[in-house]
């Protein structure tokens, strides 16, 4: 049994698991595939030549994959382009990205810029939580953990309190120089930027 393109929702990520996709998509050396064409056959030379596998992958029939691929189909329906684009660039150049993540997660770190509501809880404190924004250097510690859940396949919610306690460290409590004891919550992201 196949699987037409209306039967599957676009593939969805939520804004951190996008914003680390973003910055992966940054440091590429080269741009990836644009045409559906030129996209199904890098995805069929690192699927080993399975049209079978491409397919499920893609979430269509072999004989879609085939027409792609032979130039016969060129205008893909958004569910389909929004896969395209995802499953290539998550196999794109991917030593440039695994010494980028190396170096994030041995000495560098990432930066990371966020719009979101922070509530805190600490003892004697009386800061009400609100919408900040916030620029912020994450330790390549933290920038190890989260690189492992996104490499693990964690969902957003397991991301959000391991994002939340890495800016925690940075920005509110400075490294552990001052407000002891302080946790914020990370809640109702409007958007969030990582950079390598």
């Amino acid at each position: 049994m196949t699987i037409s393109n209306s039967q599957q929702p676009a593939p969805r990520r939520g804004k951190i698991l996008e914003a680390l996709a973003q910055a992966e998509r940054k440091v590429f050396t080269r741009p990836a595939p644009k045409s559906a064409k030129v996209q199904v056959k890098f995805l069929l030379t690192r699927a080993k030549g399975s049209t079978q596998a491409l397919a499920e992958r893609l979430g269509v029939s072999v004989r879609t994959v085939q027409r792609y691929r032979a130039g016969q189909l060129t205008t893909p329906q958004k569910r389909l382009q929004a896969a395209l684009v995802e499953e290539t660039e998550s196999e794109w150049q991917p030593q440039v990205r695994a010494h980028v993540r190396e170096q994030a997660a041995t000495s560098s770190g990432m930066m990371v810029r966020v719009v979101a509501h922070f509530g805190f809880t600490a003892t004697g404190s009386s800061d009400d939580g609100r919408e900040r924004t916030v620029l912020t250097p994450i330790s390549p510690i933290y920038a190890a953990e989260i690189l492992r859940l996104q490499e693990a396949g964690a969902t957003e919610s397991e991301l959000h309190p391991v994002v939340a306690e890495a800016i925690t460290e940075s920005y509110f409590t400075e490294w552990g120089t001052r407000a002891k004891g302080l946790r914020a919550d990370l809640t109702d992201v409007r958007s969030i930027e990582f950079e390598f």
